[in-house]
């Protein structure tokens, strides 16, 4: 028997969803020093706190701008502001500063959400002119996915960090193994990734082999 659509319910689910991510990215920043969440952990300067202001700023577009509900202006999305600005901290952004705008963000969105039909259509003008009609419910699943992938990310940096994965103490999703239980697996993986490749570093080519440009 085929399920009849109940658009209500699916804007909740996603919507639920939706918070449980931002709280999983935004608890990344717990228990770390200003330095931890600034410093970039990628060769692309990818950080927590960067992190964390991206997803506040690009909500608040796609919840806002999008459907004529604009919030507040951001400095970083000016044409002169520095490059990747909303990925990063300046010195003189504060982790408070950043926190209170995903807050922000995050109520702001919740409240289009709450007003808005599942159908209500909007532009989103910086995407392609044959792709920027969307609707309420692409947007929603859009953010979903998008914050999402951040969470992501952050799981990672917060990993090489500390140490710190999951989302604390008794996660279900996290085997109990311990350093060594951890590091045992660690060689496992490592093993199986030389065999696999042939004994050669980074399952690259091996030397000497030939590699097309």
């Amino acid at each position: 028997m085929s399920r009849i659509p109940d658009p209500l319910a699916d804007k909740e689910t996603l919507h639920g969803y939706l918070r449980v991510r931002r709280a999983d990215l935004l608890a990344k920043l717990d228990g770390l020093g200003e330095y931890d969440i600034r410093r970039p952990m990628t060769p692309t300067g990818t950080n927590l706190l960067g992190l964390v202001k991206h997803v506040a700023s690009v909500q608040l577009g796609y919840f806002g701008e999008v459907f004529g509900r604009l919030g507040r202006d951001l400095p970083w999305n000016a044409p002169d502001a520095a490059a990747e600005a909303d990925l990063w901290a300046t010195a003189d952004e504060s982790r408070a500063q950043i926190i209170e705008l995903h807050e922000y963000s995050a109520a702001h969105s919740d409240a289009t959400i709450a007003a808005l039909d599942w159908d209500t259509r909007g532009a989103v003008p910086w995407w392609p002119p044959e792709r920027r009609s969307v609707t309420l419910q692409q947007i929603l699943a859009h953010m979903v996915a998008e914050t999402a992938r951040h969470a992501g990310h952050a799981d990672i940096l917060r990993e090489l960090i500390d140490g710190a994965v999951g989302n604390g103490a008794g996660d279900p999703n996290i085997a109990d193994r311990g350093d060594s239980g951890w590091a045992a697996h660690h060689a496992r993986v490592e093993a199986a990734a030389r065999a696999a490749s042939g004994g050669a570093l980074g399952g690259g080519a091996a030397s000497g082999d030939a590699v097309d440009g």
